[in-house]
């Protein structure tokens, strides 16, 4: 069942919302070479409970495996879900950086945010591939309003992509949020065959296209978490929290 927000609900995913952009942008600053993954994590931990947030990623999923962390760092190949731990970024690196929120802490509602940062000297390809990334989450944005099908704009999401000379990760989607850390509808950044779902004013999704050099086939490592492409190549994932308002969508992760 997909669930409208009403408009108190909305100002209060507003307010989170522009708490989290600013986890995202401090995150994005310190991202830099000689930095562990963990310190990133410790930074938006910080930030978040210090707004009066909790973070909606630790503790979150099977009870015998939860995640340990409250933002996901996925370096490279790895596409989301990383673990942060003791690895030190490097020159040349792209992390994909991903974090979620309650706000208020324990009463509030959810939102989710994640963006990929080049750090240092990459190549033009890797640039593409980020750059890619980033268009295909504008063109998201600027084709949602009430009455339009989500299946309509994941097409011209994947003609873009792959248009591009990209992979459209199939096996892992966007997604509502608001009163659960993920809610429906399932988001696919690729056309599926049969019914779509008709967008409606109070809608709140998370939109996040996650693309790949290479295969879009992905695989788990050994950590039951991280979630790298199936061949290594490199990968990126953005991702913001819109609502549908009632002539097209407000982004709430800014």
């Amino acid at each position: 069942m997909i669930r409208l927000k009403s408009p108190e609900e909305i100002q209060l995913l507003i307010e989170g919302g522009k708490i989290l952009a600013n986890v995202i942008r401090a995150v994005k600053k310190a991202t830099l070479a000689g930095v562990t993954t963990q310190e990133l994590d410790a930074l938006a931990e910080n930030m978040i409970l210090e707004a009066g947030g909790e973070p909606s990623f630790k503790g979150y999923g099977d009870k015998n495996n939860p995640f340990p962390a409250t933002l996901c760092v996925s370096v490279n190949a790895g596409l989301v879900h990383g673990v942060p731990n003791e690895y030190i970024i490097k020159d040349g690196d792209i992390v994909s950086v991903d974090v979620g929120m309650r706000y208020p802490k324990e009463t509030g509602l959810y939102t989710d945010m994640a963006t990929t940062v080049i750090v240092g000297k990459v190549d033009n390809q890797t640039k593409k591939l980020v750059k890619v990334t980033k268009k295909a989450l504008d063109i998201w944005i600027k084709n949602l309003k009430p009455g339009e099908m989500l299946n309509n704009i994941a097409g011209k999401v994947q003609a873009y992509v792959e248009g591009e000379g990209f992979g459209v990760v199939r096996d892992l989607v966007g997604h509502g949020v608001g009163h659960e850390v993920h809610e429906e509808p399932q988001i696919p950044n690729y056309y599926t065959q049969g019914d779509s779902v008709e967008l409606k004013e109070g809608m709140v999704l998370a939109l996040e296209p996650m693309v790949s050099m290479g295969d879009y086939r992905i695989k788990t490592l050994d950590d039951n978490w991280t979630i790298s492409s199936m061949d290594d190549s490199l990968t990126s994932h953005e991702e913001h929290t819109i609502v549908i308002t009632k002539k097209g969508c407000k982004v709430i992760t800014v």
